[in-house]
């Protein structure tokens, strides 16, 4: 006899509304912002347009790099060097389809 893998499986109870729903916000007085991928440099880089209109190079650290897929066009919130603040960053996170349909909905994200 053969099985199907995941043959077992349950469908979920309830709607997904009625759990808490959790989003990372910038924390401004760390300086962090959303930016947009634009162009992906290789290696760890990336070209992103941030929220306050410069275009920088984003650095994608090792503990996102293997676990995180980042793709032209997502959503991300960086944090700008302390030097270079203008040409450079660090990429912190990358937001999923439903958590930028959140932040639009209660208007902390607007598009730039």
């Amino acid at each position: 006899m053969s099985r199907r893998k995941g043959g077992g499986r349950k469908p979920r109870q309830g709607s997904e509304s009625d759990e808490p729903f959790r989003v990372r916000t910038p924390r401004r007085d760390n300086g962090e912002m959303f930016g947009i991928i634009i162009q992906m440099l290789g290696f760890d880089r990336v070209r992103v347009r941030c929220e306050d209109q410069n275009i920088r190079i984003g650095r994608i650290p090792g503990r996102m790099k293997k676990r995180v897929w980042m793709r032209i066009g997502d959503t991300v919130l960086i944090t700008p060097w302390d030097f270079q603040s203008d040409e450079k960053c660090d990429v912190v996170y990358r937001y999923r389809g439903n958590e930028i349909d959140w932040l639009q909905k209660k208007g902390i994200l607007k598009m730039f």
